[in-house]
Order: structure tokens, then sequence, then C-alpha cells
């Protein structure tokens, strides 16, 4: 599948801003067999003191912009052109639960896809007991651990509901998981508790979701967001394998990856520091278009 993908960030503040410096991870990255950058731009304004780019510990795109002229907006604009292959099903090669930990322990490696930097708590996702027993009592006789995280995945579809404005980008797993309400994040961020708490490594992802129209409504333009899922670690053999919570799947040829990392702490689109008071308002808007 070929896709173009525009994606616009605006922020405005109350007061001008007097400096700042920012790291920026909303440009794709090509994953070998998955998806492949064919082109991809990304413009500041105003126009930043210095701007450089480099990838992440996790292999992320970062683009680290200085800012020293006084402002009053920013505006970040992605352009880019992606190729995500259409893959079927990886077939359950998965060992069961009980032996995963032993593979994990022959895992000699601190690469960033060593599954040893994602069974542990993360900034963003403590694992909580509730969490965990409610994992522990979805996944009862599965036999697998690929069947065990796609049990997971489903019940968190079923059992909570999507609402925007039950949470905000600071909510923690055990808040959305006691609401049973939330959005992409947060159900993202529940699964990855659940997960670690069972022994089984897994993963923030964040990227984009091509979304469809009603049948016989035109496509609108910046309907399609920024979009979370999750990656397990389901054994040597098989790997790591992606997961939708939010729309009960394994993830697909819709899924445009941006980058991955233990929790969004590794993955938000911006994060920095500036000299300002008051407070300031956000918009997004992306537009995915799939390139016939």
């Amino acid at each position: 599948m070929l896709y173009d993908i525009r994606m616009t960030l605006e922020y405005d503040y109350d007061a001008p801003v007097h400096g700042g410096r920012h790291h920026i991870r909303v440009a794709p990255t090509t994953v070998q067999g998955i998806q492949r950058v064919i082109a991809a731009s990304l413009t500041v304004d105003p126009r930043p003191a210095r701007q450089t780019a480099f990838l992440d510990f996790f292999g992320n795109a970062v683009t680290a912009i200085t800012m020293v002229e006084p402002h009053e907006k920013l505006t970040i604009k992605l352009s880019a052109r992606v190729y995500v292959e259409d893959l079927t099903p990886p077939a359950d090669l998965s060992p069961p639960l009980a032996e995963l930990a032993r593979e994990i322990a022959q895992y000699w490696s601190i690469s960033p896809e060593s599954p040893q930097h994602f069974l542990a708590a993360s900034p963003r996702v403590q694992v909580v007991p509730e969490i965990t027993a409610y994992a522990t009592d979805v996944t009862s006789g599965t036999q697998t651990t690929l069947e065990a995280v796609t049990a997971l995945c489903m019940a968190i579809h079923k059992d909570f509901q999507y609402d925007p404005k039950a949470t905000d980008v600071e909510t923690r797993p055990a808040e959305a998981f006691a609401l049973r309400k939330g959005v992409c994040q947060d159900f993202a961020h529940v699964m990855i508790a659940g997960l670690r708490g069972l022994g089984i490594p897994a993963g923030y992802v964040s990227g984009f979701l091509r979304t469809n129209p009603p049948p016989g409504k035109p496509r609108l333009e910046g309907a399609d967001a920024m979009h979370a899922w999750v990656r397990a670690w389901c054994g040597k053999s098989l790997g790591w394998v992606e997961f939708d919570p939010t729309n009960a799947m394994v993830a697909g040829p819709d899924h445009i990856s941006i980058g991955s990392g233990r929790d969004y702490a590794d993955i938000s689109p911006i994060v920095g520091v500036l000299r300002t008071h008051g407070s300031h308002e956000t918009r997004q808007s992306v537009d995915v278009v799939r390139v016939e």
C-alpha cells in the first residue's frame, strides 16, 4: 500500500515565547520488511535558529530545534510518502506463556529490539496489580503467548469505551483502567501494563491510521489522526507482533508507524522546554491518502 501523509501541528501561546528547545518525533521511519519511507520533509514556522536530525536509541527519527526569536505561534508540518507491505497475519509459532520467560532469559542483548527493555515499569506505564489480575483472567485458557496477547487485545476492545473526553495525555493506565474509558493512548498503555504483568514484553507504537468514510460520503480533509497501538514480543521464533486494541485487530497495512518505545514518553510528538507564561492551545490535522 502506498500512502501520502500530511500532518499539521499548531501551538498557539497566550503570551510570547522567548526561546525554546524541542525534540519532534512525527516523521515515519523505514521498518525492514514492513514499511519503507520513500520521501519525507518537515517544516517549522517560525524558522528555528538551529535544526538538526538524528535517530534516538529506539531508532525513531528525531528533529531537534532551537527557537531564539520571540513567537506566539509554532506550526509544524509533515509531508511524507510511505509504502506499507500488505502482510498476512503471522503463523502462531509462539511458545506457551509458561516457557516465554526462558526464551527471554536466553536473549542476551541490549539492542533496541531486545525484549529485556520492555518487561519492567517505564515512565508512563506501571505494573498495576488490578490490571495484572484482569489480564490473567481474560487470558486464562489460552495455549500460546500469541493467543494470550490476542485475548487481552480483544478484551480491552470489548470492555472499554472510546471516549476522548474521559482522559487526557497525562492520564495514567491505572486511572483509565478504573474508568474503563479513554482513547487509543489509554488502551495501548493498559494493554502494555497487562502484558508486562503477565511477563510478556510489550511496547508502544505511534503512527497514523488510514480511515475510510462511510459508503457514499466524501473523504474529509484532516479527518485522520495520529494513532497508537501495541507491540508484543511473542518468543524468539515469532518476535514482535503489533496489535491495535482500539480496533480489535492485528496491525495491518493501514497502520503507518512513526516509531516505537516503552510507552508514550519515548515517542511523544514533541517534547521540550520554553520560557513563557500562561497556557497554550494545540490543534492537529492529519491526512492519510492512499495512492492508487
